[in-house]
């Protein structure tokens, strides 16, 4: 029983933070809907990868190191917040489509590994990653939890992810849906694109006691 409340609390917990809008979410809902729902899903399965290396350090105390030294951390921040601008920029420089049909050629698809990087670095060189990993499973891993049941507690982290932001891709790639915000799709980009911006300087001025 103590399993199972501790698996359900990390269950709740990582879906609401996985939902709310944050860097994985934009940069899967701009490979989305830039390019396809292929590089949707492969930016998707990069933050799901992401996720798993996280929670594998972080059990394995790696993770307390990084939080608690300045230099590992400001590093890791400033690297994570230089990369979510640079995406950012990129995306204010989105045009305008004017129909469904050019937009199938208009910008070139994503290569699969340069889509699953994106996700991947995106969500790794988060340091409040890192943070929200610890605080989750310092309140959960006891030092007699077996290292197979910390092990499913950092992968159903993991595939909450997966699954949330492969859906969110599905669903920005529907031809329907596509279709019908095809006429303000990069105003939807370069508000993805400030909304990057912000969150690498968000990250940029965070924390590591946060």
């Amino acid at each position: 029983m103590a399993f199972l409340s501790d698996w359900l609390t990390v269950f709740a917990v990582a879906t609401v933070v996985i939902v709310t809008p944050g860097p994985d979410f934009a940069l899967t809902l701009r490979s989305s809907l830039v390019h396809s729902k292929r590089a949707g899903i492969y930016t998707a399965i990069g933050v799901g990868v992401g996720n798993t290396i996280h929670a594998t350090y972080c059990l394995i105390g790696i993770g307390a190191v990084i939080a608690q030294s300045i230099v590992f951390f400001s590093l890791l921040k400033w690297v994570g917040a230089g990369y979510l601008i640079y995406l950012g920029i990129k995306s204010l420089n989105a045009k305008k489509v004017t129909s469904y049909a050019r937009s199938e050629g208009a910008v070139k698809d994503l290569t699969r590994p340069a889509a699953f990087r994106i996700g991947l670095f995106g969500n790794l060189l988060n340091p409040k990653a890192t943070l929200f990993f610890l605080a989750l499973f310092t309140q959960i891993v006891r030092p007699g939890t077996p290292l197979a049941v910390q092990a499913v507690y950092g992968f159903t982290v993991a595939a909450l992810s997966l699954i949330w932001f492969a859906l969110v891709a599905t669903a920005i790639s529907k031809r329907s849906i596509r279709t019908r915000i095809l006429s303000v799709s990069h105003w939807l980009e370069r508000i993805t694109g400030v909304a990057l911006i912000l969150l690498g300087l968000r990250l940029a001025v965070a924390e590591a006691d946060r």
